[in-house]
């Protein structure tokens, strides 16, 4: 029935299944990303064939040394785990073509080549068996295919490559399974949806794998937004992907990236901007060239994860999102961000108070306030509209990685205003007679 839909049809049919599909994914909060390809072995970017121009012959040569380890799948998907990560997003087939499941389809793969084993079945397995969804990376863009660029401005070269792809992503959503998400990259070098076949294609895609969610890069605004390399949020689902060192995709040398690598402050910094404007942190890891985690990915991760351990209940399930600097649901104050569940704030301490601290903007008191991470009461007074947290530990309490959560919970949803420009004034008073100036 799909198969007939006009897209304004398929898209309003979409539309009407998103709440059910994405419920999972909304509340999950956190994935990993997974880059690794034959251009890991270079350690000098994912790019590297298009940006050194590389020949295809030479760059091929990667094929047979390519050896990732047996488990490295689960060494991912272990540590995906540890650090309070839902869900796993794997290339696939990145950019240089190759693909790392046994594609009949384009035999450039990695059972033709290099390891002879199934690394898609590898990395499925691995995430049934430790609870992660699973995504499957797909690049529409491709150096390696002699229609990758023909297809521009080829017809007929554009109908196979079309087809090619159509097949690919065909043998990924067939061959494995229930699969979560179908993440498409790099719709280069033709221009919209229709050169694509998008429609078509997605069409086919949602027919194998009715719970698909698909993201907005094959220039359909499909489930979900992502932008890249910025935390940037979106009146839609949306999801920020980041690299783990703002430099490259794929592995690059660990003793040089690890001086440009996140800590777990950073890492949490981004998680709660993610979660209080509606998004999701999709956070890369380049795996080295035998598939092992990159040292430096290690420790922070797994910081993280012992911290959401503790306070896991400010940044997973159905959080309230924040409407804009001006129409926030509940604000923190100059050290101090919150995301919001139900009846409860939680305020993330980035900078720890010395004695007492005060968030204004709160008409009604909470009727407890506490660590999130133990549950340890904090005393409070409410003044006016600011509530004011008094004799607070010397010391700051998280352990894990210095940010300390505190729950204010209210008795009903709590009433917030934002007037920070004008903290004198009583709430509601109209300093515009009811005009804007």
């Amino acid at each position: 029935m799909m198969q007939n839909l006009s897209k304004q049809s398929y898209e309003k049919h979409t539309a009407s299944t998103r709440d059910q599909r994405m419920g999972w994914w909304r509340e999950a909060r956190f994935g990993m990303f997974i880059h690794y390809g034959l251009y890991s072995q270079l350690g000098r970017n994912e790019w590297a064939i298009a940006l050194e121009n590389i020949p295809i012959a030479e760059y091929e040569t990667l094929a047979q040394s390519f050896q990732p380890k047996p488990g490295a799948a689960r060494e991912w998907a272990a540590l995906a785990q540890k650090a309070g990560m839902k869900y796993l997003v794997l290339t696939t087939r990145h950019h240089e073509g190759f693909s790392l499941w046994d594609s009949q389809v384009n035999p450039y793969n990695s059972v033709n080549y290099g390891p002879k084993r199934d690394l898609v079945r590898e990395f499925v397995d691995a995430c049934r068996e430790f609870g992660l969804g699973i995504g499957f990376y797909s690049s529409l863009m491709d150096w390696h295919h002699p229609d990758g660029w023909r297809c521009a401005f080829d017809t007929a070269a554009r109908a196979r490559f079309n087809k090619y792809i159509r097949d690919l992503n065909t043998e990924l959503l067939t061959n494995y399974g229930k699969i979560d998400i179908l993440w498409y990259d790099v719709a280069f070098p033709m221009e919209s949806w229709e050169g694509w076949d998008s429609l078509e294609l997605n069409k086919h895609m949602r027919s194998l794998q009715p719970d698909l969610l698909i993201n907005d890069r094959s220039h359909l605004a499909e489930d979900f937004g992502t932008p890249e390399e910025h935390l940037t949020s979106s009146d839609r689902d949306w999801e920020a992907c980041m690299t783990f060192n703002g430099i490259s995709w794929g592995y690059v040398d660990g003793k040089q990236a690890a001086a440009y690598s996140y800590n777990a402050q950073r890492i949490l910094k981004m998680l709660c901007t993610c979660a209080k404007d509606g998004g999701n942190l999709l956070l890369n890891i380049g795996p080295t060239p035998d598939g092992s985690v990159p040292q430096e990915a290690i420790e922070p991760l797994t910081t993280v994860g012992n911290w959401l351990k503790e306070n896991g209940q400010a940044v997973y399930g159905k959080l309230v999102k924040s409407k804009g600097w001006r129409e926030k649901p509940f604000g923190g104050n100059g050290v101090c961000e919150t995301t919001s569940k139900g009846k409860s704030v939680y305020l993330w301490c980035w900078i720890w108070p010395d004695g007492e601290m005060g968030i204004g903007g709160y008409l009604k008191a909470p009727k407890a306030v506490r660590l999130l991470k133990d549950g340890t009461p904090l005393e409070f007074e409410h003044r006016g509209q600011r509530i004011l947290l008094k004799n607070l530990p010397k010391t700051i309490p998280d352990k894990q990685a210095g940010v300390t959560v505190i729950e204010l919970e209210f008795d009903e949803t709590p009433q917030y205003l934002f007037a920070s420009y004008y903290p004198q004034l009583q709430f509601g008073t109209d300093i515009t007679g009811g005009k804007r100036l």
